[in-house]
């Protein structure tokens, strides 16, 4: 399959590297001189340095060529530039299937991505959303990844699922896009919340606590917005949520620990050098709940911590002292 992926940033370069020895892939970065230095490296230095590119890897500046004649288009650019990519491939001559992988809101609006793909592509545009537990220097590196793969449409779900599933890249097919994309976009703000908890020294039965209750949380909101239990409590939910809250790969899991030290928001984000989606997706997880009347204790003290400065500690202590209540109430 000739595939384009739209974004080279470590998790788009990631899933070029592991997909460039089954299929045709074309990696494009929107950045002339950043391909150029990808071409003469022959890898990513810039967002996932030290991982060697496949020789049959191409690389484009060009969204021509990058559209041209792809059979797939794998865009991995994070939620704020998708609208705008997605405006590109409408306007294509060619009608080529569409895969994203960002996670998250878009600002202002609130949206989701299907939400703005909706008033972005054209219908006849086959469409669906990779999502799951997913570090990319892992995937880079051909380690053991499981991810889940979700359309409206069922049976082209499955169809791609198939055509990019291999020994080291497991893909389960779903219906439930909403699911997957609040499990992703929800556990960026938890992560938050767990880096807190463990730059504070809260302990493992602390940790264990937060990732339980944060999980009701993107249950509760999953369920307002037309997603269901089990998609978030699968892999691209409670998965994501896992993986993000205790690696150490984690951007946000690292901005909550550089939180709990009392470091300005923007020296961490200078500090990071890359995107960490949990700190805009707080914004509107805290909105959309406000307008939906749906309880999120912890998404409401990351962002209180991130937006009106509230300390860490306070913002822990602010949780700790909230009444007892069922544990399974919605």
């Amino acid at each position: 399959m000739k595939i384009s992926v739209l974004g080279a940033g470590a998790w788009g370069t990631a899933l070029a590297i592991s997909l460039a020895p089954r299929h045709q892939v074309r990696l494009w970065a929107r950045d002339a001189q950043q391909v150029a230095a990808m071409r003469a490296e022959r890898s990513n230095q810039r967002y996932l340095p030290d991982f060697p590119f496949p020789p049959s890897l191409q690389l484009t500046s060009d969204m021509g060529a990058a559209l041209g004649d792809a059979e797939l288009l794998i865009v991995a650019v994070p939620v704020s530039s998708l609208r705008g990519i997605l405006q590109r491939i409408a306007a294509a001559p060619a009608v080529t299937p569409v895969v994203w992988l960002c996670k998250g809101f878009e600002a202002q609006t609130s949206q989701l991505p299907h939400q703005i793909i909706a008033e972005t592509l054209p219908a006849e545009f086959p469409r669906a959303v990779l999502s799951g537990p997913s570090f990319a220097q892992e995937v880079a590196r051909g380690l053991p990844t499981a991810l889940t793969l979700a359309s409206t449409d069922i049976g082209f779900a499955q169809r791609i699922a198939q055509a990019l599933h291999h020994t080291r890249l497991r893909i389960y097919s779903s219906a439930d896009v909403a699911g997957v994309e609040v499990g992703g976009a929800i556990k960026n703000v938890l992560a938050i919340a767990a880096g807190i908890c463990d730059g504070l020294h809260l302990g493992y039965n602390a940790r264990a606590a937060l990732l339980t209750r944060g999980l009701a949380e993107m249950i509760r909101l999953g369920l307002r917005l037309g997603g269901k239990a089990e998609t978030l409590g699968g892999l691209s939910g409670a998965g994501d949520l896992i993986l993000t809250c205790t690696g150490d790969l984690s951007r946000n899991r690292q901005v909550g620990m550089l939180l709990a030290q009392k470091k300005a928001l923007p020296d961490i984000l200078r500090e990071l050098g890359h995107v960490a989606e949990g700190v805009y997706t707080a914004r509107e997880v805290y909105r959309i709940a406000q307008r939906l009347g749906v309880d999120m204790p912890i998404c409401e003290a990351v962002y209180r911590v991130l937006y009106e400065q509230l300390p860490a500690d306070k913002a822990v202590e602010n949780l700790l002292s909230r009444q007892p209540s069922d544990e399974f109430s919605l």
